[in-house]
């Protein structure tokens, strides 16, 4: 018998009809660096209780219905000062404990360097409330390994942390006379003011320094400069002053923060389209993996539908079709769209129906995301083009209709309304019937909100994927035309073409008809762009920051 878990063993019977508490780090704001046991916690929270900056991180992890009461600035300083201190989570936390509720009360970075958490924990421990405490990334480690500054090295470097917010002046002296390296937890507009202290505490001008924003997420930068240039450096720059002086900065004081090193160890910043601003115009449940696949190339994808599935206006061929499947009409079924797959399995579910009623018919689909959303409805596609993901790709390798070895000669072929001719006319050329069906509608979507198609129009997105000719039609009729900074990226030439006839540069062509294949074209793209500008000694910029009047940085 496997031992119980510490984390996941059941409450103990004195602790029956109480509240639990879990302190739990969030990390520094990548959604990806939570911890597994952090994830079950939050699966089984009924009450939220998070700091702003990283609620988003968290609430996805939570059931739906979870309640999160929003904290409040109690703190008249801080409120002047524009940096909420949340004081009145510990009563929110209280108080769901009391009414026995298991209770997740979320930090930025770890719990342990926390300080209203540890006030919070001892407040639980006085009302016998039983907790736990789940480390976090802490946002002092966290963010300088995305930056690409290693605190230690094969020497075994003394490393110290500071806050610059509460240090005293024996802190500093006991920093400055030190020649380990020194991570320091600022706001952008105190950096300057703290490496003044440890030059003055003893530390040499030269020494190197970098100072991160918004660490280990897409809006991430990070400066180079020494302890005696970074006031020059943000005034040069135009960083500061800045309304947005407040934000925290963690500061890396060392050698190991040298730029010559971070060229070689800045493995976050540097990839292929780290910021870029992606719209991806497609039906949202076709756009997730497409998304998911953008982040890991460090792009900001923003999924605008403009296309909608609806069903068709006349349901009775498409269910005279499904009724034929399970009677034996047909010896295959021909898939070419997620929505296909869609569309069959939701008249299944109407039936009562399964994937077993795929028994003895042969399967074919085209595309990765067909087949896979096949294989989730528990059925695995017998013939997948071995070629071009295409109609003509899946003709290529369609076997011609055999009277002796085909009992059936019929083909179902659910597809859309809009759907080419291609695949129909090949069947029939191979001596196949087929019961051409319209099993979904495509539809124009509604306009997106304001500010999306005012980026559009004005250049604020970095690229744009056009996965088909309809997405191009339709983005334009519904939000307008991209603005020509904009990289325009299409899956294939019918598509490109239909760019071309809108007025749009095609920047990116992908190699081959898929949604993957063009998301990694789009990164070479970003790739060798970056590239030429790093050898040519230029500043390494996104497309939108091209457009006339647009803010040469971006910092939050």
């Amino acid at each position: 018998m496997n031992p119980t878990s510490p984390t996941t063993s059941p409450l103990s019977p004195a602790f029956a009809g109480h509240g639990h508490v879990t302190f739990l780090g969030a990390g520094p704001g990548d959604p990806g660096l939570l911890t597994l046991r952090a994830v079950e916690a939050l699966a089984g929270a009924d009450v939220l209780i998070a700091e702003p900056e990283v609620l988003e991180v968290v609430r996805g992890h939570a059931r739906a219905g979870v309640s999160t009461p929003e904290l409040t600035i109690v703190d008249e300083a801080s409120t002047t000062a524009g940096v909420p201190v949340l004081r009145d989570a510990a009563n929110l936390v209280m108080e769901a404990a009391r009414g026995g509720r298991r209770v997740v009360r979320a930090v930025t970075g770890d719990p342990g360097l926390d300080g209203n958490a540890g006030a919070e924990m001892l407040a639980c421990a006085a009302e016998g409330i039983p907790f736990e405490v789940v480390p976090g990334v802490a946002t002092a480690v966290g963010v300088p390994a995305y930056a690409g500054v290693p605190l230690r090295d094969a020497q075994g470097t003394d490393v110290r942390f500071v806050d610059a917010r509460t240090a005293d002046e024996r802190c500093w002296t006991e920093v400055g006379a030190s020649d380990g390296t020194v991570v320091v937890s600022a706001s952008l507009d105190s950096v300057a003011a703290a490496a003044g202290e440890l030059v003055a505490a003893g530390r040499k001008p030269d020494t190197p320094l970098t100072v991160t924003i918004a660490g280990t997420t897409t809006r991430q930068r990070t400066w180079n400069a020494t302890l005696g240039t970074i006031a020059q450096v943000f005034k040069q720059g135009k960083v500061l002053p800045s309304p947005e002086g407040h934000r925290p900065v963690i500061a890396v004081v060392g050698e190991r923060s040298a730029p010559a090193q971070r060229d070689q160890l800045s493995w976050f910043e540097s990839k292929p389209l780290f910021g870029w601003r992606v719209l991806v115009p497609r039906t949202k449940e076709q756009s997730a993996s497409l998304s998911d696949q953008l982040r890991s190339y460090g792009a900001v994808p923003h999924e605008v539908p403009t296309i909608a599935v609806e069903p068709p206006r006349t349901p009775q061929q498409m269910e005279r079709a499904v009724k034929g499947l399970v009677t034996g009409r047909y010896e295959w079924i021909a898939f070419t769209s997620v929505n296909a797959v869609k569309a069959v399995r939701e008249k299944f579910e109407e039936y009562g129906l399964d994937a077993r009623a795929f028994a003895g018919i042969k399967v074919a689909a085209v595309g990765e995301q067909t087949a896979a959303a096949l294989i989730d409805f528990g059925v695995k596609p017998d013939l997948v083009p071995s070629g071009e993901q295409s109609a003509a790709g899946l003709l290529e390798d369609w076997p011609p209709y055999d009277p002796v070895f085909d009992p059936i000669d019929r083909v179902f072929l659910p597809r859309a309304d809009i759907a080419t001719e291609t695949l129909v006319a090949g069947l029939i050329e191979l001596g196949w019937e087929v019961d051409d069906v319209t099993a979904y509608r495509t539809v124009r979507a509604s306009p997106p909100p304001a500010d999306t198609r005012e980026a559009i129009k004005g250049g604020g997105f970095d690229a744009v994927l056009f996965t088909s000719s309809s997405t191009v039609r339709n983005l334009v009729g519904i939000a307008g035309k991209p603005h020509n900074v904009t990289v325009i990226a299409c899956i294939g030439p019918a598509t490109a073409k239909t760019a071309e006839e809108h007025g749009l540069r095609v920047d990116v062509l992908s190699p081959e008809p898929s949604v993957h294949k063009l998301a990694e074209a789009l990164a070479d793209f970003g790739l060798r762009r970056r590239e030429a500008a790093v050898e040519a000694g230029d500043p390494v910029t996104r497309p939108s920051e091209r457009r006339p009047g647009a803010r040469r940085r971006r910092t939050t």
